[in-house]
Order: structure tokens, then C-alpha cells, then sequence
């Protein structure tokens, strides 16, 4: 009997304890359900403003890419404008040089007619005045050179007239005269010198040829022309054979 009543006892006891661990269990269980659903609220939460920051950051980003396009538009703009305005500051420039040098120019023209107008000659007959002086200094040019022409003619005539009264003479040449050998013709021992009338050679005229400061023969010349002479090597007088390039003087 009284081991029935002791296990009722233990049995009450239990179910007594079982319940007061259900109750605190259920508590806990109710305390986690609150948590649960609080952390869950505050979760969807957390994810409606990251989708919005995520929303807005992509519309910033956006618009940051359009600002950068048009600053990049902008600087190749202002860099356009910069080099038009060098471009136009440059042909300023320009401009304001030939207008200086127009106005020189004028002021130049401007002085020329007053002493024309001084001298009373007309501009018109300014180009007439210098046909006839071209004419006049191509007249003068052609009398020279009939002058000069004759002078040759009689000092060839006056030496040749000697040669016939006096003998064998040897005309003056210019102290100066100097030249060169052209050509040479050892069969027939004659030479080609670049000297002529222009530099004051005449006929039967004699001068020295020589090679690095040493005689190599003599020659007489027997016909003249502009610019050119041709000239027979003087027997005796030879020491050496005649080259192209050697040295000319009285």
C-alpha cells in the first residue's frame, strides 16, 4: 500500500516536474518564435534598403558615367575653342603685320609720287624713260665692245707692222695674267689656254709654263680668241712635256 502510494507520489512528482519543463520550454520556444520572426522582419528589411542602395548606387553610377562623357566632351570642346582661338590670334597677328606693311607700303608709294610730282615727271612715263635707258646702256655696251674690238685690231695691226719693220718682237702682256692649260697636242706641239682677249692676251704673246713652282716650257700665241687662246710651245724652251692643268704665267 504504501508503495503504491509512494510511486503515485514519485508519479505526480514527475508529471508535476515534466510539467513546469514544458511550461519553461514553451516559454523559450515562444521567446525564439519572437526572435525568429523579429530577425526575420528586420532580414526582409535589410534586404529592401540594400536593393534600394543597390538601385540607387546603379542610377549614380549611371549618371556619374554621363557627367564623365560630357566633361570629356566639354574638354574636347574647350580644346577645339583654345586652338581656334590660337588659330584666329595668329591670323590676327598676320593681318596686323601685312596691314603695317601695307601702310609702309602706301607711305613708301605715296612719298614716290611726291618727287615725281617734284621732278614733274608723269608715273606713265616713267617706263618709257627706262626702255630708253636700257637702250642707251645696250648702245653703250655695244660701242665698248666695237671699241674694244678695235683697240685689238690695232695693237695686232701695230705688232704685226713692227714685226715687219723691227723683226721678231715679243707684245706686253697684263703682269697679272695668269691661266691654265686646256689642251695639249704633243704631235704637233701646241696648246689650248684658257686665257683670251677678255684677260688681256694678244697674239705672238709669250708666257711661261710650269708645274708645282718648276719651268716646264714656254709658249708664243698665235690666235686669240674670247675667252680662249691657242699657242705653239717655243723650241728650246722645252725642259719638260706639257700637261693638262699646268700653270700660266708671263
Amino acid at each position: 500500500m504504501l508503495f503504491r502510494i509512494a510511486l503515485i507520489v514519485a508519479l505526480i512528482a514527475g508529471l508535476a516536474t515534466a510539467a513546469i519543463n514544458f511550461i519553461k520550454v514553451r516559454e523559450k520556444i515562444s521567446t525564439l518564435q519572437v526572435n525568429l520572426k523579429t530577425e526575420t522582419d528586420l532580414r526582409i528589411k535589410t534586404q529592401g534598403e540594400l536593393s534600394a542602395t543597390n538601385a540607387l548606387l546603379e542610377k549614380t553610377t549611371q549618371k556619374l558615367n554621363e557627367t564623365e562623357t560630357e566633361l570629356t566632351q566639354t574638354k574636347t570642346e574647350r580644346d577645339s575653342a583654345v586652338a581656334e582661338a590660337e588659330t584666329q590670334k595668329k591670323q590676327a597677328v598676320s593681318l596686323a603685320d601685312q596691314l603695317k606693311k601695307t601702310r609702309q607700303e602706301l607711305g613708301d608709294t605715296q612719298a614716290r609720287l611726291a618727287a615725281w610730282d617734284v621732278l614733274g615727271i608723269a608715273p606713265e612715263q616713267v617706263k618709257e624713260l627706262i626702255a630708253r635707258l636700257k637702250q642707251a646702256e645696250d648702245d653703250r655696251a655695244d660701242l665698248t665692245k666695237k671699241l674694244q674690238r678695235l683697240a685689238y685690231d690695232y695693237e695686232k695691226a701695230t705688232n704685226e707692222l713692227a714685226r715687219y719693220i723691227v723683226g721678231d718682237i715679243v707684245p706686253p702682256l697684263p703682269p697679272d695674267l695668269t691661266g691654265k692649260v686646256l689642251v695639249v697636242d704633243p704631235k704637233w706641239d701646241f696648246v689650248v689656254l684658257d686665257v683670251g682677249r677678255a684677260q688681256g692676251a694678244v697674239e705672238y704673246g709669250q708666257l711661261l709654263v710650269s708645274r708645282d713652282g718648276r719651268l716646264v716650257a714656254k709658249v708664243r700665241i698665235r690666235s686669240v680668241d674670247g675667252d680662249r687662246s691657242i699657242a705653239n710651245v717655243m723650241p728650246g724652251w722645252k725642259r719638260a712635256d706639257i700637261m693638262e692643268g699646268d700653270v700660266l704665267v708671263p
